[in-house]
């Protein structure tokens, strides 16, 4: 079915975008929720007459996006972990272990706008991209260190 976007949905695309999702999708989430419109010409037509409203609304997003992006950008997260030999972790750092990290730096993000390709398994620094809109991905740095033994 074909459905032009209310809202920027980042699995689907930016607001007054049309594009084809399982009818189903649409009939029981997106139609309903007021997320999105069914694609016909009177709709097309009421967009085309609120698309000046839209790229409005598109420009704030991603100019609010780059601003975080800078904030995101200067991130350093040390995260402690326990180590075993030749600089391996017993476990593996995760993006649920980069949100608390986050957390207690005062940054709150989506833990789906982490892009950690695989877990992180080693001692070391690594850069992570942070999808913060389409196009707009800074990196943060994660400092692997091994945990302080409290005796």
């Amino acid at each position: 079915m074909n459905i032009i976007l209310k809202e920027t949905i980042p699995t689907l695309g930016i607001i007054g975008a049309e594009v084809s999702v399982a009818d189903g999708y649409a009939r029981n989430y997106l139609l309903p929720q007021g997320k999105a419109l069914e694609a016909t010409d009177a709709n097309r037509k009421v967009l085309e007459q609120a698309k000046a409203k839209f790229e409005l609304q598109i420009a704030k997003e991603k100019s609010l996006a780059e601003e975080l992006a800078k904030k995101v950008e200067t991130i350093t997260c040390k995260i402690s972990a326990k180590v075993a030999e030749e600089n391996r972790l017993y476990g593996s750092v995760t993006t649920h272990d980069i949100m608390e990290a986050l957390k207690d730096q005062d940054v709150e993000l989506e833990r789906r706008m982490l892009l950690l390709a695989a877990p992180i398994k080693e001692i070391g620094t690594y850069k992570v991209a942070v999808r913060l809109y389409k196009d707009v991905e800074p990196q943060i740095t994660i400092e692997v260190v091994p945990e302080v033994k409290k005796d």
